[in-house]
């Protein structure tokens, strides 16, 4: 299997950003009966603390979650919520999200928010296609 090149020396051409290489992409739907503001706050209040508070989420080197926005003409989101997560590698990915305290702690509490049957998950690795202003 071919290494990712160090995050140090891949860098987006146009702006000089450091590429993280692996990501973790997970498309998310809240449970029957949870509105979206229970699910926000459950989400940032309760589960993400679960997970920042594990000595494995060093490993993360950017967590974002994006929840959607009302926008005419695209109708209602398929999904409550996207997180993406980015590692330096995949051993890095794999020693977070296969460890004990993941497996015990944060993984268990995905039934007291998420529609687990109708989530998705990907994990990539990044190829930026266009980043800035265009020409």
């Amino acid at each position: 299997m071919r290494r990712p090149t160090p995050i140090h020396s891949r860098t987006a051409a146009l702006s000089g950003t450091p590429l993280l290489p692996w990501s973790r992409c997970l498309t998310l739907k809240r449970r029957a009966g949870m509105s979206q503001q229970e699910f926000k706050a459950y989400r940032q209040n309760v589960h993400e603390p679960l997970l920042l508070a594990l000595p494995e989420a060093r490993y993360m080197r950017r967590f974002v979650v994006s929840y959607p926005v009302p926008a005419a003409g695209f109708g209602e989101p398929s999904y409550d919520a996207v997180v993406e997560v980015w590692f330096d590698s995949l051993q890095d990915l794999n020693a977070l999200f296969f460890s004990e305290n993941f497996q015990t702690k944060v993984d268990p509490d995905h039934a007291n928010f998420l529609d687990l049957a109708q989530g998705g998950i990907l994990i990539s690795e990044e190829q930026v296609v266009m980043e800035g202003p265009p020409a």
